[in-house]
């Protein structure tokens, strides 16, 4: 799952809609949203974001926040470590081959790390 399927399942759950009534309302079929849900499907686009908005009327500060998170949840992801030290281009594969068997406590301290990088001591 993504970080929006995530957000996109609350939002359907907490106005009490099934998948089928939901995509129907948004001119979607209900396995795209299903795929959007379970994180088989990458990225939306902006006008699906802004139909989904509009659909659970959602205020522009919580619009702006799930378009932020329908950003960072595109599951397959590239990194370009290209002219990078060589280092960072083997951390890059490493994690693309361990991430699955990482723990959530791992990768909270993971992304806990990276928030605070590049930030001033």
């Amino acid at each position: 799952m993504t970080p929006f399927g995530e957000a996109l399942r609350r939002l359907r759950e907490r106005k009490g809609v099934s998948q089928k009534e939901m995509a129907a309302a948004l001119g979607v079929s209900p396995a795209y949203l299903s795929a959007l849900e379970h994180g088989r499907r990458g990225r939306p686009n902006f006008d699906f974001l802004q139909r989904v908005a509009g659909y659970f009327n959602i205020i522009w500060d919580e619009a702006e926040e799930l378009f932020m998170v329908a950003d960072a949840s595109d599951p397959r992801v590239v990194v370009d470590t290209a002219g990078m030290p060589a280092e960072y281009t083997a951390l890059a594969n490493d994690l693309a081959r361990k991430i699955r068997v990482l723990t959530p406590d791992v990768v909270r301290e993971l992304r806990n790390l990276l928030e605070g990088a590049g930030k001033p001591a």
